[in-house]
């Protein structure tokens, strides 16, 4: 990458972290913050680290006003950013408790980052900023069978959290931790807390029911110990034996009375541990959060026995529970349901390109798709914290989206669905267009011969009718079939209907998108332009993913980020 324009990028970067930061910013998240943004740029990892500390230090010595100034001159759209992020205080209500604050997010890597997971991850480290606080990102993957991890999902979150501006301060794998875990549940059983169920599943089911204790439950501390030594060495198999909590067997709501904190699975962990006894999440969570000293849990109101399994646990060990914020269902319309399971098959059956396949709710398709982090960040910030089930559409993300992009990506024809326009009396000249409506001045130049490609959408006209060819001339249609013209001045007079148009030796593109893939031809010069956000003029902004070369033509492939 060119050494001016990824000093750019740095010092945008740096202001914008500046004024997170009451006008400091700070030379780690400039770095990361960076190269999550701009993927292709990890393996200049060391040359963006020793431009940062210039960079850095050069912002950090500006006053606020003099930052606010160097925005308004560089990075003009980073002035909404700046007033919203000093109107969060408005989205996220005060955490009580606030003078020590520890907040976790803990998915199961069972696949990648979705934008229901962001929601978490942004608002759970945006707190433990605001109070100066801790973030940790925690694998709850301690269910090897039914809800098995993917190892490339680890790092996925990983990178996705830092992408989001989310780097967590700490990243607990549950399932390197199954000891703690057992430690913690023979404390129990030697207190009388927990008892090994060898009831067969319907059989506890219809006694719970009845809210009646099962025989099991009457064993002494050595009993249990003993056969829970037996279930962790092979001598029970699947399904033979659980390890229950002692609650209230005859507690009104079914869902609290003695529930199964550990079970059998006889599957190698992707990880390739071995146990076979292996913690319910609601016990490993329990667990963790008071191992790691979680203050503050952020949860789905869907959850709420699930807060209430973990505090019988809580009672039996005298600890504090968390303070909790609850948040209702978030429903995006033009996602619906989804499973990550079903998702995973489908990809394996070819009917979606990867995880990355912009039809696809993830962070990873988003982020190909070309949306910025500061976008998904303000949209979900904006959904605040309470308890409303929220049903909401893409375009409200699109329009953060857009407020980013529109200042900064490079304008661009696109001619999909192409048809060959024959031009009569024009010589070969050089049309000149705005790279950016912002800056006239700055012009792109494409050269025309006696064809063009325009789109056969446009096509909407009759012989002898007059139109412009944007940033060209215009032209009267002498015929349809086959598509003809000649040339009929420079005037553009008002209501005049103007296209866009593409030379015939453009480069080949295929856009893909949510609802489909469009082919058809570019403007020379969009092969510069590589992982970067472009717009092509009247129909919509793309990231350019990859380009190669077919003879002495390019092939573009490019993601449709939004209109």
């Amino acid at each position: 990458m060119d050494p001016e324009r990824l000093k750019d990028l740095i010092r945008r970067r740096a202001l914008d972290n500046a004024t997170r930061h009451d006008g400091k910013a700070e030379l780690k998240a400039v770095i990361s913050g960076t190269i999550g943004e701009h993927p292709d740029l990890k393996q200049h990892a060391r040359e963006i680290a020793s431009i940062a500390r210039t960079v850095v230090d050069e912002i950090n010595a500006l006053s606020v006003d003099e930052q606010d100034q160097l925005i308004k001159e560089t990075a003009p759209e980073l002035l909404e950013m700046s007033s919203t992020q000093r109107r969060k205080e408005e989205y996220l209500p005060a955490l009580p408790h606030s003078d020590r604050v520890v907040m976790r997010f803990a998915p199961n890597p069972n696949g990648p980052a979705t934008l229901g997971s962001a929601r978490g991850i942004i608002v759970n480290s945006e707190y433990a900023r605001r109070y100066d606080g801790s973030f940790i990102l925690r694998f709850d993957d301690t269910d090897p069978q039914t809800k098995r991890p993917m190892l490339e999902a680890y790092d996925w979150y990983l990178d996705d959290c830092t992408w989001l501006g989310a780097a967590p301060d700490a990243v607990v794998t549950a399932s390197d931790r199954v000891e703690i875990y057992y430690r913690y549940a023979e404390q129990l059983i030697e207190q009388g807390a927990a008892y090994v169920c060898t009831c067969p599943q319907q059989q506890f089911k219809e006694l719970k029911n009845a809210r009646l204790a099962c025989r099991d439950r009457q064993r002494t501390p050595k009993e249990n110990l003993t056969l829970w030594t037996k279930m962790l060495d092979g001598s029970f198999g699947e399904k033979e034996a659980v390890l229950r909590i002692k609650t209230d067997i005859e507690h009104r709501n079914p869902a609290l009375r003695d529930w199964a904190a550990f079970r059998i699975i006889d599957v190698m962990h992707p990880l390739g541990l071995t146990f076979r006894v292996w913690p319910m999440l609601d016990f490993e969570s329990a667990i963790e959060d008071h191992v790691l000293g979680v203050t503050h849990i952020i949860r789905g109101k869907d959850l709420r026995d699930s807060e209430q399994r973990q505090k019988f646990l809580y009672d039996h060990f005298k600890w504090s529970y968390p303070f909790t914020l609850h948040w209702g269902r978030i429903s995006i319309h033009e996602y619906g349901k989804f499973s990550t399971s079903a998702l995973k098959k489908q990809i394996e059956q070819g009917v979606y390109r990867g995880w990355d396949d912009p039809q696809l709710p993830t962070i990873r398709a988003f982020r190909r798709r070309g949306f910025m982090a500061q976008a998904i960040r303000q949209f979900m910030l904006k959904l605040g914290v309470n308890e409303s089930d929220i049903s909401i559409s893409l375009e409200n993300l699109y329009a953060e989206n857009r407020k980013l992009v529109d200042p900064v990506a490079n304008r661009y024809f696109f001619v999909h669905n192409p048809k060959m326009m024959s031009l009569q009396g024009v010589a070969p000249t050089v049309a000149r267009a705005p790279v950016h409506p912002s800056n006239p001045d700055l012009i792109r130049r494409i050269a025309v011969g006696s064809q063009v490609c325009v789109s056969a959408t446009d096509l909407k006209f009759s012989s002898s009718d007059v139109i412009r060819l944007k940033d060209l001339y215009n032209v009267r249609i002498t015929s349809k079939e086959p598509l003809e013209a000649e040339y009929a001045g420079n005037e553009i007079t008002k209501g005049l209907k103007i296209i866009h148009w593409a030379p015939p030796e453009g480069p080949l593109v295929e856009v893909l998108k949510p609802d489909g893939v469009d082919n058809g031809i570019g403007e020379p010069g969009l092969e510069t332009e590589q992982d970067r956000v472009v717009q092509f003029e009247r129909y919509g902004f793309v990231r350019v993913d990859s380009v190669q070369t077919q003879g002495e033509r390019s092939k573009i492939v490019c993601y449709f980020t939004h209109k």
